[in-house]
């Protein structure tokens, strides 16, 4: 979620289908708000480049320099799939980056695959999140990437952070996945709001702080968002969480939820309070 050109713009998943009802596959939605509550959708992003074929979705905006950056992943393609950059001058229609897809981690410790891209600026670089798996493809986990503050966010820009996940999933309720980092720097620290366990596990969202962008350390032994009562709206999962500020001295927790075990995802959100650099959710 970005504010752009005096309203709100939020950009989602979402699926396209054939004229049969069937999935055919991902791509990305924009909604714009004037208040946060009432959305209208107001375009789609489809996909482009070869790289994309098979589907795009996650993504995560960036407003920086007066112009809008798309990171996203691509999508249906295992292993093989890695995140991608565009840019618009208005947050509506992007233009590709040449060298997409622009980031995906090495080393033996991971499968190569790298989606849920998370950017933000710290301490005078640029650095991107994401989430990988073992090369067995069954822990997902969160790896990272930094370039220069001059960056243009191109392939050659990205350099991987240490040779090793970042965070990996320790605690019961995070079970085999964390992934869907959502980051955000106060005091001089970086935050990051991060979904556990896979999809309807149930999945519930977390927090853990770094100083330095590189080593991170839980806030909480339990969700700091968890799924829903049996019967409630989100019972199935409470996750992929968005954090956003919104300038005017209100922080929101986006994330989407469903009861069905993911046949429908609905979007929510939820204000989060401060009490000692520790975030909370608001009644």
């Amino acid at each position: 979620m970005i504010r752009f050109g005096g309203r709100y713009l939020l950009y989602y998943s979402t699926p396209t289908t054939e004229a049969e009802g069937q999935l055919r596959n991902w791509v990305i939605g924009i909604a714009e708000s004037r208040d946060l509550y009432r959305w209208n959708k107001v375009a789609e992003i489809a996909p482009e480049q070869e790289c994309e074929r098979n589907g795009i979705c996650a993504p995560c905006a960036l407003l920086t320099g007066g112009r809008v950056h798309l990171f996203y992943q691509t999508y249906g393609n295992g292993r093989n799939d890695a995140i991608c950059h565009a840019v618009s001058g208005d947050g509506i229609r992007f233009a590709r980056d040449a060298s997409n897809p622009v980031f995906r981690p090495t080393g033996n410790w991971n499968a190569g695959r790298a989606i849920d891209a998370e950017v933000v600026a710290f301490q005078g670089r640029w650095l991107l999140y994401a989430a990988t798996r073992d090369p067995g493809m069954k822990v997902q986990m969160i790896t990272g990437a930094s370039a220069s503050k001059d960056s243009d966010f191109g392939r050659q820009s990205w350099r991987q952070i240490g040779d090793g996940p970042l965070l990996r999933p320790e605690l019961p309720w995070e079970r085999d996945c964390i992934e869907a980092p959502s980051i955000i720097e106060r005091g001089g620290s970086l935050y990051m709001f991060y979904a556990g366990g896979y999809n309807n596990a149930p999945q519930q969202v977390g927090c853990a702080r770094s100083d330095d962008g590189v080593v991170w350390k839980r806030l909480f032994n339990e969700p700091l968002l968890a799924n829903g009562r049996e019967g409630e709206w989100n019972s199935s999962e409470s996750g992929h969480p968005c954090f956003f500020a919104d300038g005017r001295g209100r922080d929101y927790l986006f994330y989407q939820g469903n009861n069905d075990k993911g046949k429908t995802w609905f979007l929510s959100s939820v204000r989060i309070g401060w009490r000692g650099g520790v975030p909370h959710v608001m009644p």
